[in-house]
């Protein structure tokens, strides 16, 4: 199994331009409608994983062929999203990063969710993100590097009911040993004024969101 990056395509916001991150290093795993834009595009998921709701019996025929492997489970009787399913695959893999798409998109329910499940990824110490064509999300409960990837803003919110000893260097509004707590919109649209900069918390949990309009 693979130890580097493992890149979760799930069924919400996709688009044809996300496509050239990819590596052909990475491991590749295709969440239910994610799968069948991976093959329609011309790539083969590693897995193809999920209950396949989402797609008619002839796209599932398709995802089947196209995938090297494929693990379906029953609709109804499950207690995971097809997502979460990905990610423990991705996780069994012992990978250095994951990076989730197509977990964004008009399901707020299931956008949430799959930010929270960011914190899985971070209990087992693998570096985790979801990107979309106008966000860039990572998640820290220590230290992290914010590289200029395109995106105007950086915003940072908790998603811990408080986040102590933020300090804050490469940004147009510095902060220095200040505490976020849920609700409060303070480090809402930031700005990097280098190439990169740097998040530092003493606890807590922070979200770091790279946006654009």
């Amino acid at each position: 199994m693979p130890s580097g990056r493992v890149v979760i395509f799930a069924g919400g916001e996709l688009s044809p331009e996300c496509l050239h991150l990819l590596d052909e290093e990475d491991f590749i795993i295709g969440a239910d409608r994610g799968a069948l834009f991976l093959i329609n595009h011309g790539f083969t998921p590693d897995i193809a994983v999920g209950d396949f709701d989402s797609v008619t019996p002839e796209a599932l025929m398709q995802i089947q062929a196209g995938s090297k492997e494929t693990i379906s489970c029953d609709p109804v009787n499950k207690d995971l999203t097809d997502s979460e399913m990905a990610l423990d695959l991705a996780l069994n893999t012992q990978p250095h990063s994951i990076l989730l798409m197509g977990v964004t998109g008009t399901r707020m329910d299931h956008t949430l969710a799959s930010i929270q499940m960011m914190t899985r990824a971070l209990q087992r110490q693998v570096a985790c993100s979801i990107m979309d064509a106008n966000n860039y999300i990572t998640l820290t409960g220590s230290h992290a590097v914010v590289e200029e990837r395109g995106y105007t803003y950086v915003s940072l919110l908790p998603l811990t009911p408080e986040v102590t000893g933020i300090t804050l260097q490469g940004f147009q509004y510095p902060l220095e040993n200040a505490t976020l707590k849920l609700g409060q919109s303070l480090a809402v649209s930031n700005v990097l004024t280098a190439a990169s900069g740097t998040v530092a918390i003493e606890s807590g949990l922070l979200l770091i969101i790279q946006s654009k309009d």
